[in-house]
């Protein structure tokens, strides 16, 4: 390969799962674009033998690999490029699709801004509300610097989606199934209180309205398995809502 003129024209395939938000940041940004790939699901509950030491050494996903000669995926070329995480994977997909980040710099470096935003921001506040116990409440504390981020209409650096979008819509969307089902390790109706001042509170209205705009994206709508997401966080979270009502029992 050589220029950028072939970028994008060699195989690609993504090792995805579909409960993993991350994974799902990247297959957002795919979508977005005019790039062909090829999707593998990754069990998470029992990875393939061959995942770690044939495409990611940390055996997690999402990963890519790219290049090389057009194989089953559970039998990659050691002749592709291999390539992990997910921050990585979307200025990744943005490069070989020349799309997903403004040409202007300033913009492109406000993308970024908002990207580093969401990872220190909201992403260890929902790890920290959906495994480790912190209060529910923290959702929205943690969405407030990214709200104060938005311009006043569109995404987050403008009328058009970009990888910035991709980082945080997975997210957000899981945020909502939580909430709005009341499923988390918290009291049983403390999600539904916060959902509803989600809803109706004022302070909250501009990222209402990007939560919608994210949602109605054709890339998210083909992407987001609203039933079975449901349907893991109710299985994952059903034995410590069980065992807390137990334990208030005896109490």
């Amino acid at each position: 390969m050589t220029g950028t003129e072939q970028l994008g024209t060699e195989q690609l395939t993504l090792y995805s799962a579909k409960v993993c938000p991350f994974a799902h940041r990247v297959e957002i940004a795919l979508e977005e674009t005019n790039l062909k790939y090829t999707r593998y699901e990754i069990d998470l509950s029992n990875k393939p033998e061959w995942y770690a030491p044939k495409i990611n050494p940390a055996s997690k996903v999402p990963a890519i690999t790219y290049g090389g000669p057009i194989v089953p995926p559970d039998e990659p070329s050691p002749e592709s490029h291999k390539v992990a995480e997910s921050l990585v994977l979307l200025d990744f997909v943005a490069d070989l699709s020349h799309s997903l980040l403004p040409k202007d710099p300033i913009l492109r470096a406000n993308a970024r801004f908002f990207m580093n935003a969401v990872s220190t921001e909201f992403v260890p506040a929902y790890i920290s509300v959906l495994f480790s116990g912190a209060p529910v409440e923290k959702f929205l504390t943690s969405l407030k610097p990214i709200q104060a981020l938005l311009p006043a209409e569109g995404f987050a650096v403008g009328p058009e989606f970009t990888i910035a979008d991709a980082s945080i819509a997975p997210f957000l969307g899981r945020m909502e199934i939580s909430l709005k089902n009341d499923l988390g390790p918290f009291e049983e109706g403390a999600a539904l209180d916060v959902w509803k001042t989600f809803q109706t509170d004022g302070n909250y209205a501009r990222l209402r309205k990007y939560l919608d705009d994210i949602k109605g994206r054709e890339s998210f709508k083909r992407t987001f398995d609203e039933e079975l997401l449901e349907k893991a966080m109710s299985a994952r979270f059903a034995a410590a809502r069980a065992q807390r009502n137990g334990s208030r029992a005896q109490a």
